[in-house]
Formats: structure tokens, C-alpha cells, sequence
């Protein structure tokens, strides 16, 4: 790629993203009559973001392809094809890992969770119609983006391979992590620690199938939670200053565990491929 096309890449997907979420949230705010002032995600809120990073994921696989000049699957997985059953398999190692992290937050960090009691009301449900519906193609848009588009196209700045990698792993973690307008620094280090975690997962597995899998189960099982939780209303999101803390390393022990899972099945399955 020629050095200049990276900085698209880099520039285009989140601007479109911001600009799509402010344009979608005015037009929740104008339905619901909610102001995004209160720190509460209300339905339409919710799906205004995840309408707005799906939009967004979609624009960067054909941009990627388009200025590489490759077929868009390759952004998916390569040298070999994407794998379906890959993808399932760890789906069910993330949603494990993710229960078992939200029950350590529950024991031992409940104070640091939006968890106000168990309630379903209209709005509950309509949290959890716009969660299923969408939530998995946000998160699987995010890693379109991040881990598909944006790391290769950092990475093509620079020639020794390894290097490479790193250098894309770690520019697209931080923008990631600024994608989230979390100004408490615990968890803004704990987004760029996602981002690392599955960038290394996609490497690894020359793919995005676990990083899209650990991406969906998280997001769309505490987001279930989250709304089950909220005593009927809409839940809480809080990326200001304090909301994160030492707890945050409960949910980093279990990403470790998924991480040391798509490690290990992979160097498997490399060893029965060359021995095979």
C-alpha cells in the first residue's frame, strides 16, 4: 500500500462512526425525548450505537480491500479461509469465560457494576430485542474494523514482520480504546488491553474468528445482564472519571483465559496440519 492510504483507514471509519452516532442520537433523542445526558442507555440509544459501528464496520472492509487492492475476504482470515466452525468453538470458550467473569465482578467488585436489582418492564425488553438483534454485528463490526482493516493497514508501514504486527496491534488497540470515550484512565488501559488481547488472537489464528467470538459473547451477554439487572429502566454506562479501578483485572484474568485458549488450539492445529 502506498504510505499515504493507511491514514484513511485510520481516519475514515471512526469519523464516520462519531458522526453517525451524534446524527442517530439526536434522532433517538427526538423520538424518546431523552437527552444521552443522564448516563442511562435507553433503547433507542442503544441502537442508534450499534447501527452506527455495524454502519461503520461495514464501510471498512470494502475501503481496506479497495486501497489494498485485495478481495475482501482475505480481511476475514488468510492465507486460509474463514472458518465457521472455528468461530463457533470459540463462541462457546468466550460466553464461558464471560459468565465466569461477570460472577467475579458479581462476588467480589458488585459495587463497581451498573447492577440496581432484577426487573422486566417494556423497556427491558426492548433492551433485549436490541441487543440480540444487532449487538453480535457490533461486535463483529468492531473487529471488521480494528483488527481486520485498521492493524494490517498500520502494519504495511513497516517492513520486518514482526515488527510489523506490533506496531499494528498496538496503533489500532489505542484508537480502539479512544473509540470508547472512556476518560477514566483503569479503563481506557483496559480497552487498549482488549484490543492487544484480540489483535494477538487474530494473529495467532491467522483470522478473525476469535476475536469476533470473544467480541460477541462479551458484549452481547453482559449487555443482556446489564439489562436484566437495571431493575425494569434503562442501565447504566459509565466511562468517566472513577468508573474504572483494580477490579477491572476480574475481567482481564478471564480474557487472559480465552487468549491462552485460542493459543493453544491453534498450535494444535498447526502441528496436525504439518503432520497430517
Amino acid at each position: 500500500m502506498s504510505r499515504w492510504k493507511p491514514i484513511i483507514v485510520i481516519a475514515i471509519p471512526p469519523i464516520a462512526m462519531i458522526a453517525l452516532q451524534i446524527a442517530l442520537f439526536q434522532v433517538a433523542g427526538l423520538i424518546d425525548g431523552s437527552s444521552g445526558q443522564s448516563g442511562k442507555v435507553t433503547p433507542l440509544q442503544l441502537l442508534a450505537v450499534n447501527l452506527s459501528m455495524s454502519l461503520t464496520g461495514l464501510l471498512a472492509v470494502p475501503l481496506i480491500a479497495r486501497l489494498a487492492n485485495v478481495p475482501w475476504r482475505v480481511v476475514l482470515s488468510y492465507p486460509r479461509k474463514f472458518d465457521r466452525r472455528r468461530l463457533a468453538v470459540y463462541l462457546l470458550w468466550a460466553l464461558l469465560f464471560t459468565v465466569l467473569g461477570n460472577a467475579g465482578l458479581a462476588t467480589f467488585a458488585l459495587d463497581h457494576t451498573p447492577w440496581v436489582g432484577f426487573g422486566i418492564t417494556g423497556t427491558t425488553i426492548a433492551l433485549l430485542v436490541v441487543i440480540l438483534l444487532t449487538t453480535p454485528f457490533t461486535a463483529a463490526a468492531e473487529e471488521l474494523m480494528f483488527r481486520g482493516a485498521m492493524m494490517p493497514a498500520v502494519a504495511s508501514w513497516v517492513r520486518p514482520e514482526r515488527l510489523a504486527l506490533g506496531s499494528g496491534a498496538v496503533v489500532s488497540s489505542f484508537v480502539f480504546a479512544a473509540s470508547h470515550f472512556a476518560s477514566d484512565p483503569w479503563l481506557f488501559g483496559y480497552h487498549v488491553f482488549l484490543g492487544l488481547a484480540t489483535a494477538v488472537m487474530a494473529i495467532r489464528s491467522q483470522g478473525l474468528e476469535a476475536p469476533i467470538a470473544f467480541h460477541v459473547a462479551n458484549n452481547a451477554f453482559t449487555a443482556v445482564l446489564n439489562a436484566f439487572l437495571a431493575d425494569g429502566g434503562a442501565f447504566s454506562v459509565e466511562r468517566g472519571s472513577g468508573s474504572g479501578g483494580p477490579h477491572l483485572f476480574i475481567p482481564v484474568v478471564f480474557v487472559l483465559a480465552t487468549l491462552v485458549v485460542v493459543w493453544v488450539r491453534e498450535g494444535r492445529a498447526r502441528t496436525a496440519s504439518v503432520n497430517g
